[in-house]
C-alpha cells in the first residue's frame, strides 16, 4: 500500500497546469493525502477515477484546507480534531482565529491503522503565531493522536511546518530562530518522537541534501537549498510494516515536493 502526502499549495493551480494527474500517475498512490488545498471539494477538477474524496476546507476562502483520496474506503473518516480538545488547549482562542477552522486535518481510519493528514500553522516570519503553535496547536495535536494511538497504530502525514535537525535544511545556522527551526517548534516534534512516533524517511536516509521545500527565490530549488518539513511519521508498533519511506523532488507544480510511505498491508 502507498501513501503519497503533497503541501499541493493551492490544487487548483497544480490542476491549470496539468500537473495533477502526471502526479498521480507516476506515483500511483492508493491514497493520496493533501495539504494547503485553497479550494473546497466543488471547485476541484474531478479529474481521477477511483478515488473517493474527503475534504477538509478552511471556513475562509482560498486558505488553507487538507483532503484525502483513497482507492480504499475507509472505515470512518473525520474532519478537525474533537471539541474537547480544542477546548482543553483553547485553540479558538488565537489571536489569527480557531485554526480547527481552517481546515488543518483529515483523519481517515483502515483496517490496521488511522491516517492522520496534517496542514500545521506557520508560525510566521515574525513568529506572531509561534506562541499558538508552541502551547495550544503542538500540545493538543499529540494529545489527538494519543488518543487514537489507544485504538490502533497511527500514521501522520503532511506539512508539519518545523525542520526537525540541521540536516532537516541547507543553511541551519542562519536560520535559528526562525520560523520552523525554533527551539520552540523543534522541541514540541521531539516530544512527537518522544511519545513514539517515528520519523519513517529516517529509517532509510540519513545526513543532509533531503528536502521538501524550497523557497520561490534566488533559484532556490535549483540548487537544492531547502528544507524537509513534509513528513511521514509512523507509531513504532507499526515500524515493521514500513517498507520504503521517499522524498519525490522531480515532481513539480508546488513550492512542496511529494513525500510518500510503502506499507506491507
Amino acid at each position: 500500500m502507498r501513501l503519497v502526502s503533497w503541501n499541493i499549495n493551492g490544487i487548483r493551480a497544480v490542476q491549470r497546469k496539468g500537473l495533477f494527474v502526471p502526479f498521480v500517475e507516476s506515483l500511483s498512490p492508493d491514497v493520496i493525502c493533501l495539504q494547503e488545498t485553497k479550494a473546497e471539494q466543488h471547485q476541484s477538477e474531478h479529474v481521477i477515477e477511483g478515488y473517493q474524496e474527503y475534504w477538509h476546507s478552511a471556513q475562509k476562502k482560498g486558505y488553507s484546507g487538507t483532503a484525502i483520496f483513497s482507492r480504499p474506503t475507509p472505515l470512518s473518516v473525520v474532519s478537525g480534531m474533537p471539541s474537547a480538545l480544542v477546548n482543553k488547549y483553547s485553540l479558538h482562542n488565537d489571536a489569527f482565529g480557531n485554526p480547527n477552522d481552517e481546515g488543518r486535518t483529515v483523519t481517515a481510519e483502515y483496517d490496521d491503522f488511522y491516517l492522520v493528514t496534517v496542514y500545521t500553522p506557520n508560525a510566521k516570519g515574525d513568529l506572531s503565531r509561534l506562541r499558538q503553535r508552541h502551547e495550544q496547536w503542538d500540545p493538543a495535536f499529540l494529545a489527538y493522536l494519543k488518543r487514537l494511538e489507544k485504538k490502533k497504530p497511527v500514521v501522520v502525514c503532511g506539512d508539519l511546518n518545523v525542520a526537525h535537525t540541521p540536516d532537516d535544511l541547507a543553511n541551519p545556522k542562519a536560520n535559528v530562530g526562525k520560523a520552523g527551526y525554533t527551539n520552540e517548534e523543534r522541541q514540541r516534534f521531539e516530544e512527537l518522537l518522544g511519545a513514539g512516533f517515528v520519523d519513517s524517511f529516517r529509517l532509510f536516509t540519513q545526513g543532509n541534501g533531503h528536502y521538501t521545500w524550497w523557497s520561490n527565490f534566488s533559484a532556490a530549488r535549483a540548487r537544492n537549498v531547502g528544507w524537509r518539513i513534509d513528513y511521514f511519521l509512523v507509531s513504532r508498533s507499526f515500524v515493521p510494516r514500513v517498507i520504503a519511506a521517499e522524498i519525490h523532488a522531480d515532481v513539480m507544480g508546488s513550492d512542496h515536493c511529494p513525500v510518500s510511505l510503502t506499507l506491507d498491508i
